[in-house]
């Protein structure tokens, strides 16, 4: 009769533990798929405005340009601007010395995309996320041969006050320290206004 009792109570302790194990893993996995999809959501809009925002890069190896999003655009608050290219296109190189690059040497095929592309953003009152950018050999077609000779990333960045603080937004945004750190890059050109700015870099 107690061994009856025994395996009763232990089949009965079995069963009951059984059921916490499996009600414990199914509270975890619950848990942890809720925490893992809102990561993903998170890390799912994070590419999105990456996708939307970030610096594109053009590769000859491509039958064609084709845009490959690499950071959002920085900005900080407008301000009235005192500052422009050459100011700007001084700050960059001066900061890539720094962090141990070559400091970039201006082309002007460089300089006619950075300017039509800050017009641009100028007539827009905004930065585009560089759809122009992306756009440009197709729309023009006499400079497509830029995008063919060399690789060319553009840097976007809005709202400085200063030179520097430029400067200092492109190395604290993910993707636009390339245009500082990047050793790769060897030419390029800066054209700026009314605390919008354009860097072109390539190599």
């Amino acid at each position: 009769m107690r061994i009856f009792l025994y395996i009763i109570f232990l089949s009965l302790g079995i069963i009951a533990f059984t059921v916490l194990l499996k009600r414990t893993y199914d509270i975890g996995f619950i848990r942890g798929y809720s925490q893992g999809s809102d990561m993903s959501q998170g890390e799912i809009d994070n590419l999105m405005a990456l996708v939307r925002n970030g610096a594109v890069s053009y590769k000859k190896s491509t039958p064609g340009p084709s845009p490959t999003p690499k950071t959002a655009v920085a900005t900080a608050k407008p301000q009235a601007i005192e500052w422009n290219g050459p100011q700007l296109w001084e700050s960059v190189n001066k900061r890539r010395v720094q962090l141990g690059v070559s400091a970039l040497s201006q082309r002007d095929e460089l300089c006619t995309i950075a300017s039509i592309r800050l017009n641009q953003l100028l007539q827009l009152g905004k930065l585009d996320g560089h759809e122009g950018f992306s756009k440009l050999p197709d729309e023009r077609p006499d400079l497509e041969w830029i995008f063919e000779k060399y690789n060319l990333s553009e840097f976007l960045v809005s709202g400085a006050s200063t030179p520097e603080e430029s400067v200092s937004l492109w190395e604290n945004t993910l993707g636009h320290k390339k245009l500082l750190t990047g050793g790769e890059y060897v030419w390029g050109c800066v054209y700026a206004q009314n605390t919008f700015a354009v860097a072109i870099a390539a190599y």
